[in-house]
């Protein structure tokens, strides 16, 4: 395993930057997930990670050496991409070896022994005779992630690699991806589109938009603490909620005042809420706890099981609140509600730039 470090990485296009000025360490051992929309430039790091896109600007550092401008092949790295990549006429076992068989000089015996090993890791032993279009796509997406393990790489990539898979079989391969990660502490860089996938998977995340990095850390600091409002919104599922500052000069504005740093403000500012940091109530004489609190009226109801979502317009909110709420509540659509916020957990943006505004220590 080895560490990597991009340093002012950008991708040029002619007329378009892809990638901006890119700074990411990625530590030994860690799995980081680079998350974002499509088009935000997390594949086209992927590629100039694994040489396949040549760097315009910056550097490349994989093991302490600089590999900016090396080939694919001097950069002891192996990527697993979304199509698989399988050759269709080859056993799985031929598909695993291959490229050490072409490219190597170990013993036969010792590619033997590691197809076996990674087939044992990935539980396809049984299958290294079939050809992959007698396998399922799970099946197959083993065998191409097999395909990576024999080489012993010190980096992994991955280019969305679930994205073709049902949601009960993407569910499953994530935990086989952690397993594997946890058992072989091996540096995987792993692209995807899919804030669970991130959420769920990564040691860290980064978050991409418009070719710049948004955010990089832990899961549940990025989800607890967003650095902006695009993060806010991208991260997390259901995403945040965005209320109005309360109008008037009432308690909530008194509040918020003590508590945000307005200094840091260009214009106007939006609250950050996620649907279980707010309370809905339907009896709307009761006066709420909470120094902040808007009044709606009830939209929508959708009720999962464990849990139930209320959607409540808000008078002034740029579109409807979702609130998490227990399943058996006493609500009808049409009534009128009162949302009251958890304020340990609320954030600020600037309304121009979107940039969280600090909290008075």
């Amino acid at each position: 395993m080895a560490a990597i470090s991009l340093q002012g990485i950008c991708k040029r296009y002619r007329d378009h930057t892809a990638v901006h000025h890119l700074n990411l360490e990625v530590q030994a051992g860690e799995f980081m997930v680079l998350v974002g929309p499509s088009g935000c430039g997390k594949s086209t790091t992927l590629r100039m990670i694994a040489g396949l896109e040549d760097i315009t600007e910056g550097k490349l550092v994989i093991g302490g050496k600089d590999v900016t401008h090396a080939e694919p092949h001097e950069r002891d790295i192996a990527m697993v991409f979304q199509s698989y990549a399988l050759y269709p006429h080859m056993t799985v076992q031929m598909n695993m070896s291959f490229g050490l068989l072409r490219a190597s000089r170990l013993p036969r015996a010792e590619i033997e022994a590691r197809v076996h090993d990674a087939a044992e890791r990935l539980r396809i032993t049984d299958l290294l005779q079939r050809r992959p279009n007698e396998l399922s796509g799970g099946q197959r997406q083993r065998v191409a992630i097999g395909r990576a393990l024999v080489r012993k790489p010190k980096v992994f990539l991955f280019d969305e690699p679930l994205s073709n898979l049902d949601a009960k079989l993407r569910t499953h391969m994530r935990g086989e991806l952690e397993r594997l990660h946890h058992e072989l502490g091996i540096t995987i860089v792993y692209v995807t589109h899919d804030q669970v996938e991130a959420m769920t998977l990564g040691t860290r995340i980064a978050v991409m938009d418009g070719g710049r990095l948004q955010q990089a850390g832990a899961p549940m600091d990025i989800y607890r603490a967003p650095a902006t409002r695009f993060v806010a919104s991208f991260i997390g599922s259901p995403e945040m909620n965005f209320l109005p500052v309360p109008a008037g000069d009432g308690t909530g504005r008194a509040w918020l005042a003590q508590r945000f740093d307005a200094s840091a403000l260009q214009g106007s500012a939006v609250l950050g809420l996620r649907p279980e940091e707010l309370a809905l109530a339907v009896d709307c004489t009761t006066p709420a706890s909470s120094p902040l609190v808007w009044r709606g009226v009830v939209q929508r109801i959708e009720r999962l099981g464990a849990e139930a979502y209320a959607q409540v317009r808000l008078q002034d909110a740029e579109r409807a609140v979702l609130v998490r709420t227990a399943p058996d509540i006493a609500i009808e659509v049409g009534q009128d509600a009162l949302l009251s916020a958890d304020v340990t957990r609320l954030r600020m943006f600037d309304g121009p730039s979107g940039v969280a505004v600090p909290a008075h220590a």
